[in-house]
């Protein structure tokens, strides 16, 4: 058994040691999260410039075909077609076309919507009571 300054340095030593273990832990784990965190940056980092690659793409390929609609849509081409494939479509008369001078999608969605609430608006009557 121990007695004496050589029981107390040897439980210093003991307690140093736990300490330095505790805090070379510590700083391990503190370390290999920093990694971690940053290996997480990267992969997000890639992610995004890989998505941001294929919204260009999309985007390019949006714009190819808008540009294909308008070129088919042209009136020289269209009657070009309409003689090519001799589908005999004339121009619309004055009569079957039909101006519309407020917002097409806002009329639109009046149209569809005008059986939800009812062609004419509901009048409600209320009564209120006073109590004296």
């Amino acid at each position: 058994m121990r007695t004496g300054k050589k029981a107390g340095a040897d439980a210093f030593v003991s307690q140093f040691l736990v300490y330095a273990l505790v805090a070379i832990c510590c700083s391990a784990s503190i370390g290999l999260g920093t990694v971690w965190m940053r290996h997480q940056i990267s992969v997000a980092a890639n992610a995004n410039k890989v998505l941001e690659a294929k919204i260009a793409g999309l985007e390019r390929r949006i714009e190819e075909t808008d540009a294909a609609i308008s070129a088919e849509q042209d009136p020289a081409v269209l009657n070009r077609r309409n003689s090519e494939w001799r589908l005999g479509l004339v121009q619309p008369g004055e009569t079957q076309v039909r101006r519309v001078s407020e917002d097409p999608v806002t009329r639109l969605a009046a149209l569809h919507n005008r059986t939800l609430f009812g062609e004419r608006p509901a009048t409600v009557s209320l009564r209120v009571a006073l109590v004296r």
